[in-house]
């Protein structure tokens, strides 16, 4: 069975897309068979993935609104070893059609079921805002991992994501738990960084995943080749934080 994750955080520029992307192809050179979700309009992971936005034939907006199955639109990252439901613009109109559909917060849950027994991980790249696309990721999902960086407006707007979580666990997902916090673009020379990890560490306690990720210029340079920075460049300090966060998740799933 599929066990499957939203990447999200409302507050945008946190790395959702970057931890999407290379927990993906990290966990797929772990062994894993992975699906990628790309919700997001703009197409980052897709492009990351190294697959074109542009010229993609099915995106996961037929999905959604009931013209394609996944197996029909998923198309395959050759360069992360993964498979991936592609977005583009067209993603955005799918904001207004699902409104008048039925079902219309678990059409992706309902879509995802399907390919259950086809993938170990699903994860969902979600759009930094909470729009219906958005709550098609957190009502089909195990779980949600959060990206953040240790700086005190992030602080702020994890409040907000953690009460929309409850809400969305209240009213309309019973499984939907948060798996975990992940330290991004994180600077070790910075006091206030350090201060936020340590406030975060003693207020989620194990829900903070050990794992890492620094600021690092080779996994911001990796989307330009088509590829996620994990491949780009195994040697880079960002790319080995996510050979580990990867190998914390395998191992974290077995608790949940």
């Amino acid at each position: 069975m599929a066990r499957i994750f939203a990447v999200a955080n409302q507050k945008g520029g946190v790395g959702k897309t970057t931890t999407t992307v290379n927990l993906a192809a990290a966990l797929a050179a772990h062994g894993q068979r992975v699906l990628l979700v790309d919700l997001d309009p703009q197409g980052n992971a897709t492009m990351g993935s190294g697959i074109d936005k542009r010229t993609v034939p099915s995106t996961v907006y037929q999905v959604l609104i009931g013209q394609n199955s996944v197996a029909e639109a998923r198309a395959r990252s050759e360069s992360g070893g993964y498979d991936v439901l592609a977005s583009n613009r067209e993603l955005a109109g799918a904001e207004i059609e699902l409104v008048s559909l039925d079902n219309r917060e678990k059409r992706l849950k309902d879509a995802l079921a399907a390919v259950d027994e086809q993938y170990d991980f699903v994860l969902v790249d979600c759009p930094p805002s909470l729009s219906m696309l958005t709550l098609n990721g957190l009502c089909g999902a195990h779980g949600v991992i959060i990206p953040m960086q240790c700086e005190y407006y992030a602080l702020e707007g994890l409040s907000d994501l953690v009460n929309t979580i409850k809400q969305v666990h209240a009213k309309l997902n019973r499984d939907l738990k948060i798996i975990g916090l992940l330290r991004v673009m994180f600077d070790t020379r910075s006091t206030l960084s350090q201060q936020v990890s340590a406030q975060l560490e003693a207020h989620f306690g194990d829900k903070v995943f050990k794992a890492i990720i620094p600021r690092n210029v080779r996994l911001a340079e990796a989307p330009s080749h088509g590829m996620p920075g994990v491949v780009f460049d195994k040697a880079a300090r960002g790319s080995q934080a996510y050979m580990q966060f990867a190998a914390e998740m395998i191992e974290r799933i077995q608790t949940i």
